[in-house]
């Protein structure tokens, strides 16, 4: 073939791949667009009969009433403490749960496929449901919204860990595995400090946003300032449920300043 033909082959080649790159990106946008279209984001007739509903309640809303400032900061402390306990727990269950289901330090592919399928089940559970699950199990208070956080977290963390895992440099494992080493010796000398630092900002990034997503938990009964939100919602004391709302902000503004702290003192 002479240096011409091969030119106008690889150009060919080049411009198939561009219209394939075009053809996918133009299915996207065309999907993406279908999905604005069903939800009734190009009605704009609701979007004009909403804003003065929108008007009204903002106007409820200001100025924000801290009366009963006093009343919040156990709730808060509550939340703060399920975002740590439902990390803590997901951190424990995810470790091993991560190790099945990477395939290089799986036992087998069954058993790995076994734990991917596990971990797409529980990540297919809203933490919300799980909430009630678990309020209805062993009753109202802290201890469900930890339960749901933990289990539902499995599945986003150990996955997550998972792929940390499978993407390690495989030469410290086979020196480890032909030196004699046991499976356990191999992921805890091979491979784990090859991967602590992803799962260092994996758990500290699932901590900050389990701090968010209890005061969610608590409007079913799973404790923390969710369940004095809910409560003021009921009221119809809108210029508290501000005050809660800002109150969860400076929460989430200092929980997000202690994450990024750990993570650059673990580099």
């Amino acid at each position: 073939m002479s240096q011409s033909q091969t030119y106008a082959t690889i150009l060919a080649e080049e411009r198939r791949g561009g219209f394939r790159h075009a053809a996918l990106a133009a299915l996207v946008v065309l999907v993406c667009i279908a999905a604005l279209w069903i939800t009734g984001f190009f009605d704009s007739r609701r979007f004009v009969e909403g804003i003065p509903a929108l008007a009204q309640l903002a106007s409820e809303m200001v100025p924000p009433d801290f009366t009963r400032w006093q009343a919040w900061l156990k709730p808060l402390l509550d939340t703060l403490a399920m975002s740590i306990a439902g990390t803590v727990l997901a951190v424990i269950l995810s470790l091993p749960l991560a190790i099945l289901a990477a395939p290089n330090t799986s036992p087998n592919m069954a058993v790995c496929q076994l734990a991917r399928t596990l971990l797409a089940l529980l990540r297919s559970i809203p933490e919300i449901i799980l909430g009630v699950i678990f309020v209805a199990a062993v009753g109202f208070g802290a201890l469900p919204g930890v339960l749901a956080l933990a289990l539902h977290s499995v599945g986003m963390v150990a996955k997550f860990y998972a792929e940390a895992i499978e993407h390690v440099d495989p030469k410290p494992l086979e020196a480890a595995r032909a030196a004699g080493a046991t499976p356990l010796q191999v992921i805890t000398h091979s491979v784990l400090p090859q991967v602590f630092p992803q799962l260092a900002d994996i758990t500290l990034y699932r901590w900050e946003y389990h701090f968010r997503a209890s005061a969610v938990l608590g409007i079913v009964g799973a404790g923390g300032i969710g369940f004095e939100l809910m409560a003021a919602l009921r009221l119809i004391a809108y210029d508290q449920v501000s005050a809660i709302l800002l109150s969860i902000l400076a929460c989430v503004v200092v929980v997000d300043w202690l994450g990024s702290r750990l993570r650059k003192a673990l580099k």
